[in-house]
């Protein structure tokens, strides 16, 4: 008892299993994984950019998609640079509070996205559905309004988690089966009855998933009846490329985020819960400024515009 109490009282850091199981391979994955976060970064970077410069792009959707894209740079530079420095160094320690900034972060970009996703959607909403009244209704004041209300969700969902987390005493082992500080493989490590807690967190992401979603499907609902009753057949398709450049997106995010969170504790694995944070730390952010850009005219003509006043 004495020996835990001590390991206790003089925690300060834990050790990160990582991400690779030293076999052959590790260095051929290693790449893909950079690989995977160069495009990430170099797309998200890309996208802000285009953004930024270009005025046809200072809309709403747009505006939301550059927020989007601030969410997925955190997440994947929170987790892969440390990850990296850990395989090439082979020192797996971090810190505490290296490992609360970690939770914070990813617990509060994807609450965050969640949240944004939503208001996507009814961005979309509005602009298919009342476009006369669409500039009124979504001014500067109103989207400023809800991507921070966006934010400011998420992160209180982080400071609850950090501050919970940090309350259970750790002993023994303090090997985290993972290759970033993720929340359930924190509390496996906690000698402390964390049930209570665990089935808190089931809750919250039920309610951080499904209401979001719940707005999303009933925003699309509503923008699909529109677009059949359109007349113009180049209108249903610039509505339809647009909301299914967001469609996909959203299933990504979802898919992955509704397998990881909405699992019972008992139903978990460290191998599950490495596969699905690989997808939504590192594949996501890589994916969503491809979809948005091979998708989007405005997003093309605009790197083009970009590309030429480089002379490329």
């Amino acid at each position: 008892m004495s020996e835990e109490l001590w390991n206790h009282s003089s925690l300060s850091g834990f050790i990160l299993a990582g991400l690779f199981s030293h076999s052959p391979y590790d260095s051929f994955f290693f790449s893909l994984v950079l690989l995977a976060f160069g495009t990430a970064v170099l797309g998200n970077t890309l996208l802000l950019m285009l953004i930024q410069a270009d005025r046809r792009l200072h809309t709403p959707m747009y505006f939301f998609l550059s927020q989007l894209s601030i969410m997925d740079l955190t997440m994947t530079c929170t987790v892969v640079p440390k990850m990296a420095a850990d395989f090439l160094s082979g020192r797996k320690l971090i810190s505490l509070g290296g490992c609360a900034s970690q939770i914070f972060l990813v617990v509060t970009v994807g609450g965050a996205e969640c949240f944004l996703l939503a208001v996507m959607a009814y961005d979309r909403y509005m602009a298919v559905c009342h476009p006369l009244r669409y500039p009124v209704l979504m001014n500067w004041k109103a989207c400023s309004s809800l991507a921070l209300a966006s934010w400011m969700g998420g992160m209180a969902d982080g400071v609850i988690d950090v501050g919970v987390v940090f309350s259970f005493p750790y002993c023994g082992s303090l090997e985290v089966d993972h290759f970033f500080c993720e929340v359930p493989a924190l509390l496996r490590l906690s000698c402390a009855d964390t049930s209570l807690f665990e089935d808190l967190i089931y809750a919250c992401c039920v309610v951080m998933l499904l209401l979001p979603l719940g707005i999303i499907v009933a925003s699309y609902a509503q923008v699909l009846i529109a677009v059949i009753r359109m007349p113009s057949t180049e209108g249903k398709q610039k509505a339809l490329t647009t909301c299914s450049s967001h469609l996909a997106v959203v299933g990504l995010y979802y898919g992955g985020a509704i397998f990881s969170y909405m699992q019972r504790a008992s139903a978990r694995t460290p191998m599950g819960d490495r596969a699905t944070s690989i997808f939504y730390t590192i594949l996501t952010p890589m994916f969503n400024p491809l979809i948005y850009s091979l998708r989007n005219r405005e997003v093309t003509s605009a790197l083009r515009k970009m590309l030429g006043r480089w002379g490329m």
